[in-house]
């Protein structure tokens, strides 16, 4: 049996939302921040851990898809109303550990335009795409409030269509 330390990537790579994977010869797809030594080490962890009780508030109206070391994601309770989800449950948000930072996933920022405007520039500034907030450090109290608050007033508008 091939050990972990002697594994050799195949040079196909691809990108799930902010969190790059890496297909290992022999051992399917792994989160790039297993690979080696992480950046952020145990400020990452820590950051991580802070990240996720953004979410606490409204686990009971959420399914936990994934609780790993590395990834955290929610997903709502009932069916998706969008065709293209084939009845799969509405992706909600997620916190995922990479090896260059921590990641946030916003979902309800993708469909609220009036959620959006209200990011603050100093959140903006740690914004990648849509939905994704990029943290080095651990956030600073007023950024996680307006974290909070935005997942607040992003549960509310999923629930408001029922889509949760």
């Amino acid at each position: 049996m091939q050990q972990i330390a002697e594994m050799v990537p195949l040079k196909s790579s691809f990108h799930w939302g902010c969190a790059k994977f890496v297909k290992t010869k022999g051992f399917g797809l792994y989160p790039r921040a297993l690979e080696g030594n992480m950046a952020g080490g145990e400020a990452f962890a820590d950051i991580f851990a802070t990240l996720k009780r953004v979410f606490g508030k409204h686990l009971k109206h959420l399914q936990v898809k994934a609780d790993t070391a590395t990834e955290y994601t929610l997903l709502g309770r009932v069916p998706s109303p969008f065709p293209q989800h084939k009845g799969q449950p509405m992706y909600f948000g997620s916190v995922r550990l990479g090896k260059a930072y921590v990641a946030f996933h916003l979902m309800p920022l993708y469909m609220n335009e009036e959620l959006t405007a209200a990011i603050s520039p100093e959140l903006k500034k740690r914004m990648q795409g849509k939905t994704c907030f990029n943290f080095k450090a651990t956030p600073e109290p007023e950024l996680f409030a307006e974290l909070k608050r935005l997942t607040d007033a992003g549960y509310k508008s999923f629930r408001a269509k029922k889509w949760l």
